[in-house]
């Protein structure tokens, strides 16, 4: 056992656990923020997509002690009423259906947009490729985020 000074959604926390435990699990069961989802444990699906100083990284693979230093931000974090431009927009095209999948998908636009406000069609698709959308919603996905791309 460690103890990780983090700061996660602007805010400093302190846990002790096992140096290798996946930041995903540190959020989750140790700090109670569970809107990171687990999906396939093996950082292919992107469920459990997160920010690492702005960068968006997948959390179940990536041990604790990997990013002590680094600023994390969760879909709690990205916005504090749920009113981000890419929230907003995924509700306008009625994006979820299940909504497992949902978080990773609006986290990884989240981090499209910051780096690339006015992406094309083909820059969505990279910057999308690998976050798997089990209901299909991928036509939806892309609309909302070229309307948050415009907001």
């Amino acid at each position: 056992m460690a103890v990780f000074n983090l700061t996660i959604n602007g805010k400093k926390h302190q846990v002790d656990v096992d140096p290798t435990t996946p930041i995903l699990w540190v959020l989750r069961d140790h700090l109670n923020l569970v809107g990171t989802k687990y999906g396939c444990g093996m950082a292919m699906c992107g469920a459990c997509t997160i920010h690492l100083d702005g960068e968006a990284m997948r959390s179940c693979s990536l041990p604790v002690a990997q990013v002590s230093n680094q600023k994390i931000t969760t879909i709690e974090g990205l916005s504090e009423n749920g009113d981000h431009p890419l929230q907003k927009a995924w509700l306008e095209h009625d994006v979820p259906q299940c909504g497992y999948c949902q978080t990773g998908q609006i986290m990884s636009a989240a981090a499209l947009l910051k780096d690339n406000p006015k992406p094309s069609d083909e820059e969505i698709d990279a910057a999308m490729n690998g976050n798997i959308c089990r209901c299909g919603t991928y036509i939806r996905i892309k609309a909302a985020i070229k309307t948050a791309a415009r907001s």
